[in-house]
């Protein structure tokens, strides 16, 4: 009886674990365009049944649900893992512009009920008879738009790079944001180029953000749907009053164009030939509009610009003499956090003072830093008495009010107590401040803090000679170090200044990130994935080789291949995959094909790697 309860305690476990594995999520594009279908998805990792959609409000439901799965198994040191994914699809089309929520779905799983999440999504406008990029320009809280700087195949305005500042009327110190974003539409857009030339930001103190994983995303812009995504972003303090000149800024961008050839095959005659072309893209300047910070700063500005509040704090108020107290200030909010000067701490006569410890814990964000400045003022009273901190304040510039404001500390009393075999000042102790520093009173001894315990004088002198041989063996093992880091760094900086080099040496890294977006692409869009699998067998070729990505096409890289020795069967496999990848963006494919293309292109950039080309 006992072995069946056992075994039917770890089934039961076994049960609650795989529910507790149980997921079922919802995914749909973020941003749709009215009058375009698009799919929702829910996926689910168990066998599961009776799906309960949510409604549809504001969007035309047109099919759905299909339903599809799929499963795995492998095997890893012995191990045996599987998986399995069950995928409802329903298409969808949005109907007017706005932003919409599609509520949870349920479904039924071994008996239980699970929930989804939800998903919001955005209906950008359609897409309407729109100027030309190129023959307008915005600045202000939308930015300023800049065009192509030399003519395509395609209309113009169908790819252009924009100069986005979050303002243009700001006082100085006042943080603003300027972002350089690229648009794309009806054009094949290949990659970013190396060439990027960007203004100097003369006037301003610039920090760049980091964007992270940059993706394309829909965005509605003079009447038009792009593709858009942030090539780079700084954020900017203005250093003095004036208007100040953002400088145009200069990117590089390979397109992919097609040209007729003589044919080879009966694929050439069909799709055609497509070649790399560079086109050169220009970012429009802007003027920045920047006010003086107002007259009457008080004494105490810190020059501190944004919006702060100021919370203290003290350790005790009630101690004994030689004792610390600490006392601490926290300044949240946002600005300029960065450039805050640390306030001042007036301490009373016979307090030891220590230099403050500064805490920042704040985070890049449009409006500036964001986030707290903590500091900690340590000290320690050496007389007993009752001592007086003044109140610390923090004057800065408010951005909303325009006016300055201060934020003050209370003043707080400490009353100190004689420590243990201290000795008694003369008289009853005192009571000090830091305004009357003249009835403080020395302590009624000359000659204070001797150490009974110290050791003879030979000793201390046969010990002072083995610590100076010792601070001599570690000043030589630090210049030899010194001198290593310095060989290290030159042979670094002679490796960096060579731009091919460095490609030629990360071409492989580089590869291994377009490759891993590809693979999360093979259940998803083919063109998406063959575009990927292009950009990176293009993208470890053009480093590797050192020849821009633009005078790259199949003989040539076949030929380059050839004179670094590589094999025939090698080469033949490289065309094999670039062609590949170029004819079955256009043609219908199947999952099997994909991850054999997948696979293809892993195995020739490892096969390349081990050739050292």
């Amino acid at each position: 009886m006992k072995r069946i309860l056992t075994s039917l305690f770890g089934v039961f476990c076994v049960l609650g674990l795989l529910a507790e594995d149980v997921q079922f999520r919802a995914q749909a594009p973020n941003r749709v365009i009215a009058g375009k279908p698009f799919q929702l998805t829910y996926t689910i990792n168990q066998r599961a049944r009776d799906l309960q959609p949510p409604e549809f409000n504001g969007f035309d439901y047109l099919a759905g649900p299909y339903t599809s799965q799929s499963s795995s198994t492998s095997f890893v040191n012995g191990k045996r893992s599987s998986t399995f994914t069950l995928t409802y699809t329903y298409t969808l089309m949005g109907l007017d512009p706005g932003d919409f929520t599609i509520g949870p779905a349920s479904i039924t799983c071994d008996g239980q009920k699970y929930t989804s999440n939800g998903v919001r999504i955005t209906v950008l406008p359609p897409d309407q008879n729109a100027q030309p990029s190129n023959q307008s320009s915005q600045s202000g809280q939308s930015g300023s738009t800049g065009s192509t700087s030399s003519t395509s195949s395609a209309r113009s305005g169908d790819i252009f790079v924009r100069t986005v500042v979050t303002k243009t009327n700001v006082y100085e110190q006042e943080a603003l944001q300027v972002s350089y974003r690229l648009y794309v539409a009806g054009v094949d857009f290949a990659q970013m180029g190396n060439t990027i030339k960007l203004p100097e930001f003369t006037g301003f103190l610039k920090q760049e953000l980091e964007l992270g994983d940059r993706q394309f995303e829909l965005e509605h812009y003079n009447n038009r749907n792009y593709q858009a995504v942030t090539l780079v972003s700084y954020l900017l303090y203005p250093q003095h009053a004036g208007d100040l000149k953002i400088e145009p800024a200069q990117f590089e961008a390979i397109l992919r164009e097609q040209v007729r050839r003589q044919s080879r095959s009966i694929f050439d005659d069909f799709f055609g030939t497509y070649e790399n072309v560079s086109r050169s893209l220009t970012a429009p300047a802007t003027t920045i509009h920047v006010k003086a910070l107002p007259n009457g700063k008080p004494a105490n500005f810190s020059g501190g610009v944004g919006q702060f509040t100021l919370t203290p704090s003290i350790s005790t108020t009630d101690l004994q003499a030689n004792d610390a107290v600490t006392l601490t200030i926290d300044i949240k909010g946002s600005g300029n956090m960065k450039l805050l000067k640390t306030p001042s701490v007036d301490w009373p006569e016979g307090f030891e003072p220590y230099d403050p410890k500064v805490t920042n814990n704040y985070k890049t964000t449009a409006s500036g830093y964001s986030g707290s400045k903590t500091i900690e003022y340590l000290a320690i009273p050496r007389a007993a008495g009752q001592y007086t901190i003044p109140a610390l304040s923090f004057s800065y510039f408010d951005i909303q009010s325009g006016q300055y404001k201060t934020l003050s500390t209370p003043e707080y009393t400490l009353n100190v107590r004689r420590a243990p075999g201290q000795a008694a000042n003369e008289g009853e102790a005192q009571t000090y401040t830091a305004v009357n520093k003249e009835n403080i009173k020395e302590l009624g001894t000359d000659i204070r803090y001797i150490n009974p315990n110290m050791p003879p004088v030979n000793n201390r002198v046969a010990s002072s000679a083995l610590s100076i041989k010792a601070l001599l063996f570690l000043d030589l093992i630090v210049l030899v170090l010194a001198m290593l880091i310095y060989i290290i760094f030159r042979r670094y900086m002679r490796e960096n200044a060579d731009a091919s080099h460095m490609r030629y040496k990360r071409a492989s890294k580089v590869a291994q990130k377009r490759l891993k977006l590809a693979q999360t692409l093979l259940t998803g869009d083919n063109s998406a994935f063959y575009a990927e699998i292009e950009k990176a067998a293009f993208s470890y070729l053009s480093d590797r080789l050192r020849i821009p990505t633009a005078e790259l096409t199949k003989d040539n890289i076949a030929d380059l291949l050839r004179q670094k020795g590589v094999d025939n069967a090698l080469i033949d496999q490289v065309t094999e995959v670039l062609s590949t990848a170029e004819f079955a963006r256009y043609a219908p494919t199947s999952g099997s094909e994909k991850q054999a293309l997948y696979d293809a292109t892993v195995n020739i950039i490892n096969l390349l790697e081990n050739q050292k080309i």
